[in-house]
């Protein structure tokens, strides 16, 4: 569910209550430019000035801020170690280093812009892991002694780029998973 921004709440509560900007600013000492920049999204105004368009609005003050969720950052840490981390369900499971994230990546791409970038990036490097080793797998009837170093070198890349990625991810959530084939090509 989208949070709703302080703009957007002032303006609902304004409609709600049928004042125009200039009829709020009367009751509230609030100018009426400060009120339009408001709900314009263009300033950030200080406490008293939302505790003014409160009382003028026979509001609470919640009403109107959006108080940020200080758990929201811990839930955003665990679902980027979920993320990252299911791939490696890949090492037990035949396809789950793709299948896990692109469910979860499912669910969550619409919740957060961060999640589909992140999960986009992770579905897009576990397919091109997978593409290469069956690719190394198939090598192996014309070049039989290769083989085995080839699928090796792709397993190991793929296994220290996911460890990696997942470090990073929880530290500064960023990642980066080099020669990924653009499966699912990001939003425009």
């Amino acid at each position: 569910m989208k949070q709703q921004t302080l703009k957007e709440n002032l303006l609902y509560q304004r409609k709600l209550k049928g004042f125009t900007q200039d009829e709020l600013s009367e009751r509230t000492t609030v100018g009426v430019r400060t009120i339009q920049r408001i709900e314009k999204g263009e300033v950030q105004p200080h406490l008293q000035t939302v505790k003014l368009l409160a009382v003028g609005l026979d509001i609470e003050v919640d009403d109107l801020l959006v108080l940020d969720n200080p758990n929201e950052e811990i839930i955003k840490r665990k679902w980027m170690l979920l993320l990252h981390g299911s791939p490696f369900f890949g090492l037990i499971i035949p396809f789950a280093n793709v299948l896990i994230p692109l469910f979860l990546w499912i669910s969550k791409a619409e919740d957060n812009k961060v999640y589909d970038e992140h999960g986009r990036a992770i579905i897009n490097f576990h397919c091109t892991i997978n593409l290469l080793l069956i690719i190394s797998l198939l090598l192996f009837f014309p070049f039989p002694g290769h083989n085995f170093f080839v699928t090796g070198v792709v397993f190991l890349y793929g296994v220290i780029f996911s460890i990696k990625n997942l470090m990073s991810a929880l530290s500064s959530h960023t990642y980066y998973y080099p020669l990924s084939i653009p499966f699912l090509k990001p939003k425009a």
